[in-house]
């Protein structure tokens, strides 16, 4: 009999852990990182337990594969999710440098039960975006305030830096 686990049960354990978590005041979101030596770790919503925005499932299980491996650098790795990544979680994989992301429920799904992310997909894609949250590029007029390119100097001339 083979050991093998495959996608399908990642995800449906992705899917059990979501269910869980709703009974155990968490949001109805499960996730599970496996490494690229197979190693795996889960992550489940804990936004409103722990009154934490960051808290999403893919978020937890990232966190976790990097603490528990040492690591900021998932190469390698599958992220499988019960639900399609929103933009944060989508941009925590892309900065883990997880190789590949399998969802279940799609965003369609989530907002069809009040986890509605649109807005947060087309803020990247509308060019009127400042009506939800302006962000804009401030210059300091104060001739005693830091160039804003000192923290980046520093980092170079810091020959115990760890690229990423």
């Amino acid at each position: 009999m083979s050991t093998t686990v495959t996608a399908e049960q990642y995800l449906a354990r992705a899917i059990r852990l979501a269910t869980a978590n709703v009974l155990n005041s968490g949001g109805p979101f499960g996730a599970v990182v496996v490494a690229a030596d197979g190693q795996t770790f889960d992550g489940v919503n804990r936004v409103t337990a722990d009154n934490d925005p960051t808290a999403h499932a893919e978020v937890t299980a990232i966190r976790a594969a990097c603490r528990e491996l040492g690591t900021f650098d998932l190469s390698g790795a599958v992220l499988y999710t019960s639900c399609e990544p929103c933009p944060m979680c989508l941009a925590s994989a892309l900065w883990a440098r997880v190789q590949r992301v399998v969802y279940a429920a799609d965003r369609h799904d989530a907002a069809s039960v009040g986890f509605d992310d649109a807005v947060f997909y087309e803020y990247f894609e509308n060019r009127n975006r400042n009506s939800l949250m302006p962000v804009a590029k401030l210059e300091l007029g104060d001739p005693g305030a830091p160039a804003p390119l000192e923290p980046f100097n520093t980092w170079n001339k810091l020959e115990s830096r760890i690229e990423y």
